[in-house]
C-alpha cells in the first residue's frame, strides 16, 4: 500500500486561451505567450509530482486540460473543475482539482454562502463566494476517503466603488477595508461549511488554496477554527475534531536555518499566502491521527526570476505519511 501521499496547491495566474479578454487592465495572451505559459505550468506540475493538486485562477478548464496533456505525469489524471458562469456580471476565475488518486463521487462546488452566514460583506454578490470552493472525496490507499477542498479567497486588491480611486488616501483605506470585510465573510462561510462537514462525516480533511493572507492573519485563523471553545464531556476532543492545522507548523522535518518558505513577493515584501491545511487525522500529535505531515516544500525560484510566463505565486507541496 502506498504510504506517502503528496498534496499541492498551485495558483497558475490567469490561465486562459489565447485572445481571451479577462480584465480591462490586462492584455489577452497571444498564441506564443500562451504556449510559453502552458509549457511552464506543465513543467512545474511534473516537478511537483503531487498526487492531488488544487488550482486557482483557472479561466478555462479546457486550457487546463491542454496543460495536463503536455505533462509526463498527469495525462491520465482525473480533472475536476467548472468554468466561470457565462451569465455572471463579470468574468471571474474558478478553481480546479487534479488527482492521480480515484474520486469516491463527482466533485461539487459551493457558490453560495451557508444560510446562517450573515450577508453583510458589502460585496456586489454578498451571499456568494467570489470564487466558489470545490469539494472532492479522494480515495486514499486502503479505501479511506479524505475530503479535499480547493479554495481561493477574495484578494487584497482594494474594492473601489462609485468612481473612487487610490489618489485619495481615505478612499484607498475604505476600499481596502471593503476587501478585508469581503474576504473575512468568505472565511466565515468556509469555516461553517468545513465545521458542518467534519462533524457529520468524521472523515479526514485537506484544504488547498490561495487564502490571500498569511497563516496567522485573522481570516486564515477563522478558517483554521482556532479559538473556539466547546463545553461538556469530551470538550477538548470535540474541539480538536473541528479544527484544521497549517502543515507548515506541524511538519516533522523543520530546519529553520535552511527553510525558505514564501509564495508571493509584493512591493519587495516576501509572504506566504498559499497554504495546505489538514484536519487532526494528519496531525501526528492527535490520538486519532492516521498519518502525519513529513515536510512542506515551496517551489518559488521563479518569483525572483520574474519570467513573464510564470505565475506570480509559488507552489506549496506537502508530503504526508500514512500510518500502518
Amino acid at each position: 500500500m502506498q504510504q506517502e501521499i503528496r498534496f499541492a496547491t498551485f495558483n497558475v495566474c490567469n490561465l486562459a486561451p489565447p485572445g481571451a479578454k479577462l480584465y480591462d487592465n490586462l492584455a489577452p495572451l497571444g498564441p506564443e505567450e500562451y504556449e510559453a505559459k502552458a509549457s511552464w505550468i506543465a513543467h512545474q506540475l511534473d516537478e511537483l509530482d503531487a498526487d492531488v493538486i488544487g488550482f486557482q485562477e483557472i479561466f478555462s478548464q479546457a486550457a487546463l486540460r491542454d496543460v495536463l496533456a503536455r505533462t509526463r505525469k498527469y495525462r491520465e489524471a482525473l480533472h475536476a473543475g467548472f468554468d466561470p458562469d457565462p451569465q455572471a456580471n463579470r468574468l471571474t476565475p474558478s478553481v480546479a482539482l487534479v488527482s492521480r488518486l480515484p474520486l469516491a463521487t463527482p466533485a461539487t462546488t459551493y457558490p453560495s454562502f451557508p444560510a446562517d452566514v450573515p450577508c453583510d460583506s458589502g460585496s456586489p454578490d454578498s451571499d456568494r463566494f467570489a470564487r466558489a470552493p470545490l469539494h472532492a472525496q479522494v480515495l486514499l490507499p486502503g479505501e479511506r476517503i479524505v475530503d479535499v477542498f480547493v479554495v481561493h479567497l477574495k484578494s487584497r486588491r482594494p474594492d473601489y466603488r462609485n468612481g473612487d480611486n487610490g489618489a485619495d488616501p481615505l478612499q484607498y483605506a475604505m476600499a481596502s477595508l471593503r476587501s478585508l470585510v469581503w474576504r473575512g465573510t468568505e472565511a466565515v462561510a468556509l469555516r461553517v461549511l468545513l465545521s458542518k462537514m467534519m462533524r457529520e462525516t468524521r472523515r479526514p480533511c485537506v484544504v488547498l488554496g490561495d487564502f490571500n493572507d498569511t497563516a496567522d492573519a485573522v481570516t486564515t485563523t477563522i478558517v483554521l477554527g482556532n479559538g473556539g471553545t466547546y463545553g461538556g464531556e469530551g470538550a477538548a476532543s470535540e474541539e480538536r475534531r473541528g479544527r484544521l492545522y497549517d502543515c507548515h507548523r506541524i511538519q516533522r522535518s523543520q530546519d529553520p536555518l535552511r527553510h525558505v518558505g514564501y509564495t508571493n513577493i509584493h512591493e519587495g515584501r516576501y509572504s506566504t499566502i498559499d497554504h495546505v491545511l489538514v484536519s487532526e487525522e494528519f496531525n501526528g500529535d492527535s490520538p486519532r491521527a492516521i498519518g502525519e505531515v513529513l515536510d512542506v516544500s515551496y517551489f518559488n525560484d521563479h518569483l525572483r526570476l520574474a519570467k513573464p510566463e510564470a505565475s506570480d505565486h509559488g507552489q506549496v507541496l506537502v508530503r504526508l505519511r500514512l500510518y500502518g
